[in-house]
């Protein structure tokens, strides 16, 4: 019995070491163009505001990690695009299929006229934080929302 005690311990330290080093390595892997060091803009702060309410300063702003991957994602890796051919356009999931992020404000609400300049697409549950490129269609107009991986090398600056 005590060896089966200590024979698990060394595996539940193993797997624990590893899940720290494989994290690690995963966030390093990630490239963050120089734009992301910038001071958050006003509609950034407003886009987040909206989305976290009261929770954005512990869940946002004072998580550094999180605040770089929130500026990486709204600067550098969400496209939005017209394309009225409708031989090129691609079939993907409408944006009203995408439920709401509503875990901090339950009063947000579905944009049902899209203004793009005023668009907050951390509003929608996308697929933000996945591995490959996501594509999503604006309902009854021709735009399109791409999300580029994280880890891609070659985004914008």
């Amino acid at each position: 019995m005590k060896k089966i005690l200590i024979l698990f311990t060394f595996f539940l330290f193993t797997f624990s070491v590893y899940s720290q080093n494989n994290n690690g390595a995963i966030r390093s892997s990630i490239h963050f163009p120089e734009n992301v060091d910038a001071p958050l803009t006003e509609k950034e702060k407003l886009m987040i505001d909206e989305v976290y309410q009261s929770s954005a300063k512990e869940i946002v702003y004072n998580q550094k990690e999180y605040l770089k991957d929130i500026k990486h994602l709204l600067r550098n890796r969400i496209l939005i695009y017209e394309d009225s051919n409708v031989k090129t356009q691609k079939k993907c999931k409408l944006l009203s299929q995408v439920p709401l992020q509503n875990t901090y404000n339950e009063d947000l609400t579905r944009d049902t006229k899209i203004d793009l300049s005023n668009f907050n697409p951390l509003k929608y549950k996308l697929d933000f934080f996945a591995n490959g490129t996501y594509l999503y269609r604006i309902d009854n107009t021709n735009y399109f929302i791409q999300i580029t991986s994280q880890y891609r090398k070659n985004l914008k600056n």
